[in-house]
């Protein structure tokens, strides 16, 4: 379908051209997801996250976006993991003053995030110029709470599953993506009539809490993420060497440090605990900590919609209520003097912690303290992604750069990859099966090696036409 606009100066009427998409962020890696939308009359950014890891990814943070700012109408966020919204308040300081669209649930999730992420920045500047190990003088933060806070007043959720016009011309859906709470994918119909797909981060099957991802219902283009499209989720085995991790440790007197994305992987984490209370594999006597105050606020929040049966929770979690995410006895540490407490305390223990993948947070002190011990263990939980400690101790790394030393790693380490919050190559494939072929299919939000295994069996499996994108590239939706 094509849209024919009419000519102000009453001439021939014009067609409208086809929408043109570039690649901003979030392609050759799994953070910084950017996707910029461009027609006659609009111009629509779907997730504007933050680049991290690797030192020549985060200074992409601190270049402008080649177009201005203030141009953007509408920002669509799919949610509210840092990689995917983390970037706004940069947006905002440069501008921006469009609307920025989401869920609810993500629209409360982000507001934890944001502001947390000012605050961490905020500090590593300040400590950085008290210290001098910035090269930068002085150093800054990228944004500060001002800027979040004129970021926050630009939100407008929406609900899933109904259509709402988010620009000229443009009209947007929200599906549920199973992937965090609110979590979406996006559906975008542009003023040409032509239709664009971005699959945010799918969510797997398992996941313990939320309801499996909405299928995919077909779009001509589709941008789909690849996180782990070169691998497989085990998860029986996967649950299994989790709790053989926490047994072993706590059995030899240690304590296990659960470096935990503070939006779900917490939650999930606490569920698992809690059926190992239950089972008795976790003993009544160990204490569970959640050290993390963005993890705290971010608990209330999946507590509410546990309270209030959230339609896009797993039916049996939301009859069991607050009880699946409470491992008794458990303590959460919210002042830093508890966290410092905390940090004197010996095992047998288990201490969740952000971030998930090390890069700050109060995760990193107790890093210090537990790594040159044998007796203690760090379980990974999810993706790491190059550039991260948690990659680093994956990776088998014998001593870690924290506050300007290095620290020993002695302590075991366990990569228990099942806690990830993202379909797998397989899923994601059971995901599109069924939906019409789009025209192109950009394999999007992945290190090289796994979205070049996703495109390759994207063709082989379903025969659609695949391709791994450049940053910066354009393309046109059509």
């Amino acid at each position: 379908m094509t849209t024919v606009a009419s000519d102000p100066e009453g001439g021939t009427p014009t067609r409208s051209r086809p929408a043109l998409l570039t690649f901003l962020g979030g392609v050759g890696t799994v953070t910084g997801s950017k996707f910029l939308v461009e027609s006659d009359h609009a111009r629509v950014l779907v997730d504007c996250g933050l680049f991290q890891g690797l030192a020549d990814l985060r200074r992409r943070n601190w270049r402008k976006l080649p177009c201005d700012a203030e141009d953007i109408e509408t920002v669509v966020i799919t949610h509210a993991h840092l990689d995917h919204c983390g970037y706004l308040p940069r947006l905002t300081r440069h501008g921006f003053r469009g609307r920025i669209v989401t869920t609810e649930y993500t629209a409360r999730l982000m507001e934890i995030v944001l502001l947390d992420s000012a605050k961490l920045q905020t500090e590593a500047a300040r400590h950085a110029n008290e210290h001098g190990w910035s090269k930068h003088r002085p150093a800054l933060p990228l944004y500060d709470d001002s800027d979040v806070d004129r970021t926050l007043k630009l939100l407008q959720p929406v609900p899933t599953g109904t259509p709402v016009d988010i620009a000229t011309g443009t009209r947007l859906t929200l599906h549920p993506a199973g992937h965090i709470l609110g979590s979406s994918w996006v559906h975008l119909t542009l003023e040409d009539g032509h239709t664009l797909a971005v699959s945010g981060d799918l969510g797997r099957p398992g996941h313990p809490l939320l309801s499996p991802p909405e299928p995919f219902s077909g779009a001509d283009v589709l941008l789909m993420e690849s996180t782990y499209g070169n691998r497989r989720h085990e998860e029986a085995a996967g649950r299994a060497h989790f709790a053989d991790a926490v047994t072993r440790t706590l059995a030899r007197g240690g304590t296990v440090v659960i470096p935990a994305f503070a939006l779900d992987r917490t939650e999930v984490v606490l569920h698992e605990l809690a059926e190992l209370r239950r089972t008795g594999r976790l003993p009544a006597a160990v204490p569970v900590y959640v050290d993390s105050p963005m993890a705290l606020a971010a608990l209330d929040v999946y507590r509410d919609a546990l309270l209030t049966r959230a339609p896009e929770l797993r039916p049996e979690i939301a009859l069991a209520g607050t009880d699946a995410l409470s491992p008794e006895p458990f303590r959460l540490i919210r002042s830093i003097q508890e966290s410092v407490d905390l940090s004197r305390t010996g095992g047998p223990a288990v201490i969740v912690s952000a971030s998930g993948m090390a890069t700050g947070g109060r995760v990193l002190h107790h890093l210090r303290r537990l790594l040159p011990d044998p007796r203690n263990a760090v379980v990974v939980v999810g993706f790491a992604a190059q550039g991260t400690r948690a990659r680093d101790l994956v990776d088998g790394a014998k001593a870690l750069k924290m506050f300007g030393e290095y620290v020993p790693v002695r302590a075991r380490v366990a990569d228990v990859p099942h806690f990830s919050a993202h379909a797998d190559a397989g899923q994601v494939i059971e995901w599109l099966r069924g939906a019409p072929p789009p025209h192109t299919t950009y394999l999007v939000h992945g290190e090289p090696e796994a979205a070049e295994a996703l495109r390759d069996r994207i063709d082989r499996t379903l025969g659609w036409t695949a391709v791994v994108p450049r940053s910066g590239e354009r393309v046109l939706v059509r």
